[in-house]
């Protein structure tokens, strides 16, 4: 183990922070060397007595004696001459082992012969001295040196934990040797006793001896030491380097390359390869890649190149000294023609979009259609699952080819492991190799040609694969890492839908370092929580991580492994990726080579809290500015909240990353931490303090959602709606299920959580009545299911879609599956969400009904104090205040706002508060609360009077006053009771006109401490804008919460005659904090109510509330709402106008049901019965619900809603306003005509009869005139401006500027560089096809087909022919005579070339004129392209091979094949039994005419099996094959020459006959069955005339006679017999000769004849 930098120097640190089993070796260690020491000093003791006896004895003497004292008495020869002997002991006992140094070597030679056995085999390095010899001699205390052996603190690379450790033990037990100076007092005794002894006399003789001595001793010495540099050198740890770097390679496709490199260094350096900087994983290639390493040769090998690996290499080696790379490059090269063939379509060469002109202009053109389209898609986890598409494109342009894009939920989708992609040029497919939930979503494939696209979607759900353990839960998903740091990643998931029939218990996070396989469980315990994070990663290495879900039941199989993740600094990972070098691979090194005076850091900053839950903490800091110039590390320190007494939390080891997670903490507590920074010069001041954090859940469970309503869609699918929970935080997505109505069984229909509140549950029974449930996802857990919908019947809708008005918000909207519906949020008052009656009475909740202690009750004397001293303010006042405050800023002379309330007879006083009850109580203190009064006497009130008065014995004592000033809220805090005593109160409201009647005497409570857990009554409970069948429902919390903070409220309501039993009850909340007002709907026009509220918390919920007055359902006449405007200038503003005002009314507008205070967001005008409200500057800060209130009237009252979605729609509203825009269709587009003009063009929505339009060209404006031709069409919205031709001056910026009244737009073009270019090419190839297609012309180019009979055909596709237009065909420059005329039939020019072969490869050019013009195209049959042209001709002519066929021949057997005919480029192979025939004299082949053969001579048994014809094409082989096993008869029969038909003899080889003899040859025949004769003259067949008389007899005899022969009958005569188990063929030549004396006479007759 070794030790941190930070515990070498500093001896307080080694003694807090050592590990306990390295403390115990260090004091072991130091044992031993104490001990050593000793013996060391002793030794040297010795020697000095032995050296001055020696001074003294003869010369005879001196060599034995003084060289016995010398081996008994030293210790090590190098301490006489250098007074650190002892340093180099314990140097060189360090580097060769504990084990020699602990034998305590006695003598200076047996220590360096031991050592010469233990040199280091590496390269030798030259070694820096580390000390002077200067001061070596020097007795002076000794610093810590710098050890240049294996001091360096290495992580990751020792072997062991126990070899560690032993290396920290010796490290430290050194230090404290070197720093106490035991050990290196030898030098001063030896340097005494030899001062000693120079004042003594000696003779000559002795003095000469003593410098003989000296000087044999010093060159031992000096030979000593230099042996032990070369020792040490060789021991010394080396950094990387290499000896042989890689080089760089270029190979052709398909090949195989290797890298190597050599590397020396100590410790044996660990080679990483690089690609581009990636590194290399062996792995997730396999059989790519192979890295080997055989005694420091390394090397990289990379199978079967292709263009993808064309890319720089790198080889990064790494020890604890360092790091190096070297760098090589790999370029594959690719076949000439391989491009050619990648692009050949349809027998077409045709170009990718990138090479040619892109459709820019052309996307109305194009109409991209899908055929075979895919549908909803099932499959399982693990499954291969493939969607595909056929893309049908018009006009089929050969040079433009689409771009095929998949998304899934609208995401592109790239390559990878987990997904293929296939495009066949037709079809578009996608491959799931492995499918997994994370795949689970919607698919899109979108066909892109230039600017233009169509898209076609379809639904794939992925099912949990079955459990290995029955009642597992499915696998978690959707695995991430966050916030990756140094050694600390936080990693993410997604729980799983199905849990197995038992609640998930939680989650087994695994984690494994990247080219490992090995995988480490990251905690012991199953946290709940969907993030968790893990630390103790090691800097520079690369992990992955995987979770698996717990249950009763066992453990679910893991989830899709994340993606890598570099446990790096971000600011080092941002690095890396702008400037690629070679990343860390595993080591954090710690040197000690140049050591400087440090620099103490200062505390880190912004020290906060990012994450609490019960399990962890997790902090995050920044690192000081203040550090010096050496890296950091950090202490974490915590403490209970409220004390001082701060806990280190890591002990042992410092963390390296400015995050950290602090485990084991009480649940429910509060702390505070603290953070410090430390380095090797010290532990730096700690930083502030964070604010003490609860050790608990922040992000709470979701609540189920609400409102589940089916609707029909198809006849296998639902669509499924909710609302949203109303405290969602952090919503990772919903899970549905579905139910056959009455089977009691739930199934999942989604197994990836899906965002929005609709989704369309497929796969189900058409004819079947579902309910469905839904619950809420977040990382805190799943919400309870809610309550099931309605049964549906699976039917499709009417008209094949949504049944409008059901949902409107979906229609039109069916073909989506997962999609945001309008949020209700942002809807008008009338349009809110509410609760209904049938809702609330469907709610069959258990309420804890504990009553709060009344002055009978008898209660505990503890309990929560926190809110004793402290009454929060009531609504009611507030309004107050702020209405005078907004009645100020009204316009001067607004007679409300100069009227005022001068005489007291205009107004009366108030009538009694009453409902007077007890909000909190504690031992002396009591809280009350009140209603308004009725009847406020015409003005507000201004303030109320509390008295109070003690009952003893039932007998009320004398009322006191509780308050001398008036009290604006109506609750007030009575102080200084008597504890256990029983109050009466009253209370008596106040205003211009003076105090009122007090109410009646409230019942009698007794003042007493509450200690219920449950939260006291909400109070103040109030409502406003009452209508026919909603309102709003105020109150205010309790002051009394209980023991834990308030969760939620109950709303009760009921009818005002109902009785107590029939009270319904509903459950509000927030999302980000707990409201104290409700809209509640569903009410019945014309009906009364009564509400209540009620508190609840963990421990329950609480007493309720005083009950409303009775509030009749109903909408007043004249009942206006709020309407918000946007003026011309883009002002928004809330209006709201009242008609029922009386003198002293006035608007009081809240926020979220809260007085407006501030005005800095907000200017109110009020004049007269209308108010506007005007915002500043619309924002995020104003989304809320801002509701009016007009004073003095009876509830006039109106509210709007202003969210995220409202508040876009006035901002682009006012937007508009302001700046009004002509609305553009599309924006300026240019396009190519036919004839090659240049279109430009915008279309706007719609102009007036005055708009119009302007034209720049390069900020200069142009007219119509010869160049320009412009045209404004207003009832179009058409603008357009058309050149005849586009030339170089013309490259530059166009804009097209509307203006149509006050609003104006407008659009522009760049047309510069590489797009000019094209656009003018692309018009000027226009223009030149225009003149071309004006004459005859082809209409397809110049290609060729093979036809059936394996014959060459040049096509083409001409078009506006006529009878004069004439076709020429040339190859080479050369006329090619065709026999007929072309009679263009179709269309169509063709040319056959029978039998193809390497002589007609050429230059075809076919010319197509007349009068008109002419028109060319030409094919290059040449190189590639007639290597592929003969690929398929061989093909045709491989397809046309017959069966194998067996004949037996004289020789032997024979196999052949017919084609149609045969050509050097096809290829022929025989296989026999699966391998290659070698062909000999025995076996041969060959091609006659069309036939293909295989001659098996003299055949054996051997020969029997299974022989395969191989004809190859250049890219496939076809096979034809024929068994000689001998089935369907024997094959014996044709290997035996008995049955085979044969000459037995009789025939000459060659007979010389005169003219005019008989020739007369015979032979015998044989064979079973008897053979077929015939006869060849010449090799052509020759039968019987009357010259020649050719006889078979008796089935053996052949008979050959000529009567007689003339010179004619010479040649070459074959009797050629046939058998069905072979041929054979006997020749004879026949040689007619004339003598000579009549030939002489033939002569002269022929003289005489002339």
């Amino acid at each position: 183990m070794s030790l941190p930098f930070y515990q070498r120097h500093h001896d307080h640190y080694d003694r807090a922070y050592r590990h306990k089993a390295l403390q115990s070796t260090v004091s072991q260690y130091q044992k031993e060397t104490k001990s050593k020491s000793a013996v060391y000093a002793q030794g040297s003791t010795a020697y000095a007595r032995g050296s001055a006896a020696y001074r003294h004895a003869s010369a005879a003497d001196f060599s034995l004696e003084s060289s016995a004292a010398y081996s008994r008495g030293s210790s090590s020869s190098a301490a006489y001459s250098h007074g650190s002997e002892s340093i180099n002991k314990l140097a060189a006992a360090y580097r060769l082992g504990s084990e020699a140094y602990s034998l305590g070597l006695k003598d200076s030679n047996l220590m360096i012969e031991d050592q010469s056995y233990k040199m280091s085999p590496k390269a030798k390095r030259a070694k820096q001295n580390l000390i002077s010899e200067d001061k070596e001699n020097e007795a002076i205390d000794y610093s810590v040196p710098i050890f240049t052996g294996r001091e360096v603190s290495v992580s990751g690379i020792t072997d062991t934990e126990e070899e560690r450790i032993k290396e920290s033990a010796a490290y430290v037990a050194r230090r404290n040797l070197f720093a106490t100076g035991e050990g290196v007092s030898v030098s001063k005794v030896a340097k005494s006793s030899s001062e000693e002894e120079r004042h003594e006399k000696k003779s000559r003789k002795v003095a000469i001896r003593e410098s003989a001595e000296r000087v044999a001793l010093k060159k031992t010495l000096e030979d000593t030491q230099a042996f032990h540099k070369k020792l040490n050198q060789d021991k010394l740890l080396h950094p990387p380097e290499f000896i042989i770097k890689p080089r760089s390679h270029t190979v052709w496709e398909k090949q195989n390359v290797k890298f190597h490199c050599t590397v020396a260094g100590w410790p044996e350096p660990r080679v990483t390869w690089y690609k581009n900087n990636v590194p290399i994983d062996v792995q997730t290639h396999p059989g790519k890649y192979t890295i080997e390493n055989r005694y420091g040769l390394h090397s990289l090998e990379i199978s079967t190149c292709d263009f993808d690996d064309t890319a720089q290499y790198r080889a990064s080696a790494m020890n604890v000294k360092g790091e190096i790379s070297a760098y090589a490059s790999l370029v594959v090269k690719r076949y000439k023609g391989d491009l050619d063939a990648s692009l050949l379509h349809a027998g077409t060469v045709s170009m990718p979009l990138s090479l040619g002109v892109t459709p820019h202009g052309y996307a109305s053109r194009f109409e991209i259609s899908f055929v075979d389209k895919f549908d909803v898609a099932f499959g399982r986890e693990g499954e291969t699952m493939s969607l595909g598409c056929t893309v049908v494109i018009s006009p089929d342009i050969k040079r433009f080819k689409p771009d095929i894009e998949w998304y899934r939920n609208g995401v592109l989708i790239t390559p990878s492991k987990w997904v293929q992609m296939h495009w066949t040029g037709e079809r578009a497919s996608l491959t799931l190799t492995h499918a997994n939930k994370e795949d689970e979503g919607l698919y899109t494939l979108r066909v892109v040609m230039g600017e233009y696209y169509e898209e076609y979607s379809g639904y794939v759900f992925v099912r949990d694969a079955d459990a290995e353990i029955p009642g597992a839960p499915g696998a978690p998903l959707d695995v991430q890492c966050l916030d990756a740091n140094k050694d600390y990643v936080i990693v993410s998931w997604k729980q799983p839908a199905v849990d197995g029939g038992n609640p998930i218990l939680g989650y087994f996070i695994d984690r494994c370092e990247v080219g490992t396989t090995h995988w480490t469980q990251c905690n012991e315990t199953p946290v709940k929580f969907a993030r968790f994070p893990v630390t103790g990663l090691i800097e520079g290495r690369s992990y992955i991580f995987r979770v698996r879900a717990v249950n009763k039941a066992g453990i679910s199989l893991p989830s899709r492994v994340s993606e890598p993740v570099a446990a790096l600094d971000p600011a080092d990972r941002a690095r890396l990726r702008s400037h690629p070098s070679a990343p860390w691979t595993g080591q954090i090194i710690v040197t000690e080579e140049e050591p400087a005076e440090g620099v103490v850091p200062g505390p880190p900053t912004d020290l906060q809290v990012i994450e609490a839950t019960k399990n962890y903490v997790v902090l995050s800091w920044k690192p000081p500015g203040q550090r010096g110039h050496e890296g950091i590390m950090y202490f974490v320190e915590k403490c209970v909240a409220g004390t001082e007494e701060w806990q280190r939390v890591n002990t042992e080891i410092p963390v390296k990353s400015p995050r950290f997670a602090v485990f084991d903490l009480a649940e429910g507590k509060s702390y505070c931490f603290r953070v410090r920074c430390c380095n090797s010069a010290g532990i730096g001041e700690p930083s502030e303090a964070t604010e003490a954090t609860v050790v608990d859940d922040k992000l709470d469970i979701p609540k189920p959602p609400g409102r589940i309503m089916p609707t029909r869609n198809t006849d296998t699918s639902v669509v499924v709606t909710w609302t949203e929970p109303p405290d969602a935080k952090e919503l990772v997505g919903y899970y549905i299920e579905s139910s056959v109505v009455g089977s009691g069984r739930w199934e999942p229909c989604n197994n990836n959580p899906v965002k929005g509140t609709r989704f369309i549950c497929h796969g189900l029974t058409n004819g079947e009545k579902y309910i469905f449930r839904v619950r809420a996802v977040n990382a805190a857990g799943l919400s309870e299911f809610s309550q099931d919908s309605e049964p549906i019947e699976v039917q499709a809708a009417i008209g094949g879609g949504l049944l409008h008005g059901v949902c409107p918000e979906l229609s039109g909207k069916a073909g989506g599956l997962t999609d945001c519906t309008t949020s209700w949020e942002g809807m008008h008052e009338s349009s809110q969400p509410i609760f209904d009656t049938d809702a609330l009475l469907k709610c069959n909740a258990k309420f804890n009904r504990d009553p709060l202690p009344s002055s009978s009750d008898k209660l505990g004397s503890t309990g929560d104090n926190n809110m004793r001293e402290m009454v929060k303010d009531a609504v009611t006042s507030a309004p107050q205040k702020v209405a005078a405050k907004q009645a100020s800023k009204s316009r001067p002379g607004d007679p409300l706002t100069l009227e005022k309330v001068t005489k007291k007879k205009d107004v009366a006083a108030p009538s009694p508060p009453y409902d007077i009850t007890v909000l909190e109580s504690v031992r002396d203190s009591m809280v009350l609360g009140w209603k308004q009064p009725k009847v406020t006497g015409g003005t507000e009130i201004t303030g109320y009077y509390v008295n109070y008065r003690e009952v003893i014995g039932g007998v009320p004592g004398k009322w006191m006053e509780a308050n001398i000033k008036a009290i604006s809220e109506r609750a007030y805090r009575i102080q200084n009771l008597k504890e256990n005593m029983v109050y009466q109160f009253q209370v008596a409201a106040a205003n211009l006109a003076g105090v009122g009647t007090p109410s009646l005497p409230s019942q009698p409570f007794k003042c007493e401490e509450w200690t219920i857990a449950v939260p006291g009554p909400p109070h103040d409970v109030t409502y406003t804008e009452v209508r026919k069948d909603s309102l709003v429902l105020l109150w205010k919390e309790p002051v009394y919460t209980g023991r834990s903070p308030i969760a939620g409220y109950y709303i009760d309501m009921k009818e005002t005659e109902a009785k107590e039993e029939h009270w319904r009850s509903c459950f509000v909340t927030n999302h980000a904090r707990i409201v104290c007002f409700l809209q509640i709907g569903g009410l019945t026009e014309g009906v009364s109510y009564v509400f209540r509220v009620r508190a609840t918390n963990q421990a329950g919920v609480g007493k309720p509330s005083n009950t409303t007055d009775p509030v009749i359902a109903e909408t007043r006449p004249g009942t206006k709402e709020v309407v918000v405007n946007v003026d011309d200038n883009g002002v928004i503003s809330l209006n709201f106008e009242c008609d029922q005002m009386s003198p002293n009314s006035k608007f009081v507008w809240s926020k979220n049901y809260e007085p407006i205070e501030d005005d800095s967001r907000l200017d109110i005008d009020t004049k007269g019965g209308k108010s506007k409200a005007t915002f500043k500057d619309l924002g995020e800060d104003d989304l809320g619900i801002y509701s009016c209130v007009v004073t003095d009237t009876d509830g006039v009252s109106s509210s709007y809603t202003i969210d995220e979605e409202e508040m876009k729609r006035l901002l682009a509203l006012s937007h508009e306003h302001k700046f009004p825009t002509v609305p553009l269709v599309s924006e300026l587009a240019v396009e190519i005509l036919e004839k090659g003009e240049v279109r430009f063009w915008l279309q706007a929505e719609k102009l007036s009869g005055n708009a119009k339009a302007n034209f720049v060209f390069n900020d200069k404006e142009i007219f119509n005139g010869e160049k320009y031709k412009m045209k404004v069409d207003q009832k179009t919205g058409l603008v357009e401006m058309i050149m005849d031709k586009l030339e170089d001056k013309d490259e530059g910026t166009y804009t097209f500027q509307l203006q149509d009244g006050k609003a104006t737009n407008q659009s522009s073009l760049v047309l510069i560089g590489d797009v000019f270019k094209k656009l003018k090419d692309e018009a000027e190839f226009q223009r030149k096809e225009w003149h071309r297609k004006q004459g005859p012309h082809f209409v397809d180019k110049l290609g060729w087909e093979v036809t059936d009979d394996c014959n060459v055909m040049l096509k083409c596709k001409v078009a506006n022919i006529k009878k004069e237009t004439h076709i020429v065909w040339y190859k080479d420059d050369r006329e090619i005579m065709v026999d007929e005329e072309h009679d263009f039939k179709d269309g169509v020019c063709t040319l056959l070339i029978s039998e193809f072969s390497k002589k007609d490869t050429g230059t075809y050019e076919v010319i197509l004129k007349d009068d008109r013009g002419k028109d060319t195209s030409e094919l290059k049959l040449t190189d590639k392209a007639f290597a592929d042209l003969m690929n398929e001709v061989c093909r045709r002519i491989a397809l046309s091979a017959t069966d194998l066929k067996i004949q037996s021949t004289a020789e032997g057997i024979r196999l052949y094949s017919f084609v149609t005919y045969y050509v050097e480029d096809l290829r022929v192979g025989w296989v026999h039994n699966d391998t290659q025939i070698r062909f000999t004299d025995r076996v041969k082949t060959g091609v006659t005419g069309e036939q293909i053969w295989l001659q098996i001579n003299e055949p054996t048994p051997q020969d029997k099996g299974k022989y395969t014809m191989e004809l190859f094409d250049g890219k496939t082989a076809h096979k034809k094959m024929v068994d000689l096993s001998g089935q369907g008869r024997p094959f014996i029969l044709l290997i035996s020459p008995a049955y085979r038909a044969r000459v037995l003899g009789g025939l000459p080889d060659v007979v010389t006959i005169q003219e005019g003899k008989a020739l007369n040859l015979s032979c015998t025949v044989w064979g079973d069955p008897t053979p077929e004769v015939s006869w060849l003259k010449n090799e052509k067949s020759f039968v019987s005339d009357a010259n020649c008389i050719l006889k078979f007899e008796s089935g053996k005899n052949v008979n050959f006679t000529i009567s007689a022969v003339s010179t004619l009958d010479s040649g070459k005569y074959s009797l050629v017999v046939k058998n069905k188990y072979g041929t054979e063929t006997s020749d004879v030549t026949v040689s007619v000769f004339i003598p000579e004396e009549e030939q002489e006479n033939k002569k002269e007759d022929k003289k005489k004849k002339a």
